[in-house]
């Protein structure tokens, strides 16, 4: 039977492991509750920088030997950054926890940030900026979320500009780890098969050295949506398009209510989206709406990606969609949204590295594991009422945001394809060609 065990040291580190017992292997990490919206003005890009540099050598390991010790076993490890968080994991089997967890405390507390190493890494990132700026759909999300959150860090970039990672110093990024990488912001999880009181006691001997105070008050600037208009010509093949609007943050009574409302927008092959703007109309051939959560706000949006000669009719048929939620939705797509996320809640769990995620950021956004019973139940109180409101209030009381990457000749102005839902004019644009 699968169990949620959680200590908290008296460092105010916490621990946390689910015990998988049909496994052999273990996924763990450690979580941060920090990420590149804890940023100051001037360090665009340095969480992400932080993130690369820890695998770049210690003061007992070289980047060579972080790689191999680890992979000598068959184990990996790897890191991710995004907005709120950043994660540090691994995935081995039970027998090497302890190896494991002993590079994760290494390169988490004794990083040697070394000169020649960064340099080495900047070139890097600077690739993976330009890599990301040759795809349209990663440029159609980073503008989005410049223009729906103008000039704020949880509008920016992850990776950073090509300027501000080239002027990083190691004494930057040390100030960056000092000021947000402390116990009381960081979660180590794991799941499989581990067991709670070995694993606890593994944590507490090898991240012992982790400050329990900031050197300095952790940044997190509260988030305005302002909402607008990017759009930027290029010669493609295909235009990328995304509408949004002002969504939920995780804490908000309608945060579930949006998920579910994404869903029947546009989760899947059945979704109204799907169904209309793809199978009936052959307008486009990717087209879905989500809805993410951030601690004090949230993004509800629908992507496309079309021919420039099919946006005259694609977009008023995916603004007419949104309409029609505000009005009618049947009892039978709440149902199926429910069983799609149910699904996906207990397929997750069949994954060692899902379920320690997922349980990471529980503990972050709401400081416990939440039961999957639980979850269920927060979904079993969502009516047709509720939604048909929820989308009249997203979709015509809020500023909407349009990101537009492509052949946009054909793209009308923005006032034009939104007047018949909202009766708003934009407020901001910024136009590239």
């Amino acid at each position: 039977m699968m169990k949620v065990e959680c200590t908290r040291l008296p460092s105010g580190l916490t621990v946390v492991t689910e015990h998988m017992p049909h496994l052999e292997s273990v996924a763990l990490g450690v979580w941060i509750k920090s990420g590149s919206r804890n940023e100051t003005v001037g360090e665009h890009g340095i969480a992400h920088l932080l993130e690369h540099m820890a695998f770049k050598g210690t003061g007992r390991r070289t980047a060579r030997q972080i790689a191999e010790e680890i992979e000598n076993v068959g184990g990996e490890v790897n890191a991710a950054t995004s907005t709120e968080t950043t994660s540090y994991y691994a995935r081995v089997l039970k027998d090497h926890v302890p190896l494991a967890v002993d590079i994760l405390a290494d390169i988490l507390t004794e990083s040697s940030f070394d000169e020649e190493e960064l340099r080495r890494e900047k070139q890097v990132i600077l690739q993976e900026i330009g890599a990301a700026d040759d795809t349209p759909d990663d440029v159609v999300f980073d503008r989005f979320a410049e223009t729906a959150y103008r000039n704020q860090t949880v509008g920016r970039p992850i990776l950073g500009t090509p300027e501000t990672v080239m002027s990083f110093s190691a004494d930057q990024i040390r100030q960056y780890l000092g000021r947000n990488y402390t116990t009381d912001r960081m979660f180590v999880v794991a799941a499989g098969a581990v067991e709670h009181e070995s694993f606890v006691r593994q944590v507490e001997e090898r991240f012992s050295s982790l400050p329990r105070t900031p050197l300095a008050t952790p940044v997190l600037e509260t988030a305005i949506y302002t909402g607008g208009e990017s759009r930027e010509t290029r010669d493609l093949m295909d235009a990328q398009i995304l509408l949004g609007f002002e969504g939920k943050a995780y804490h908000a009574r309608d945060f579930y209510c949006s998920q579910i409302l994404a869903n029947i927008l546009g989760g899947g092959m059945s979704s109204r989206l799907f169904q209309e703007v793809r199978e009936h109309r052959g307008l486009c051939y990717s087209v879905y709406a989500f809805h993410w959560g951030f601690s004090d706000t949230g993004i509800f949006g629908v992507h496309a990606a079309t021919g420039g000669e099919n946006l005259p009719e694609l977009m008023p048929v995916i603004v007419d969609e949104l309409r029609k939620s505000s009005m009618n939705i049947e009892q039978q797509e709440i149902e199926r949204a429910r069983a799609q996320i149910r699904a996906q809640l207990l397929m997750g769990q069949e994954s060692p590295a899902a379920r320690a995620g997922q349980i990471a950021r529980q503990m972050m956004l709401y400081g416990r594991p939440i039961p999957n019973d639980e979850l269920m139940e927060r979904l079993s109180g969502i009516t047709i009422e509720r939604l048909t409101d929820l989308a009249g209030r997203l979709f015509f009381d809020t500023i909407p945001t349009l990101s537009a990457i492509g052949p946009l000749e054909q793209l009308a102005p923005m006032d034009d394809i939104l007047s018949s839902l909202t009766g708003k004019s934009t407020v901001a644009h910024a136009v590239a060609s």
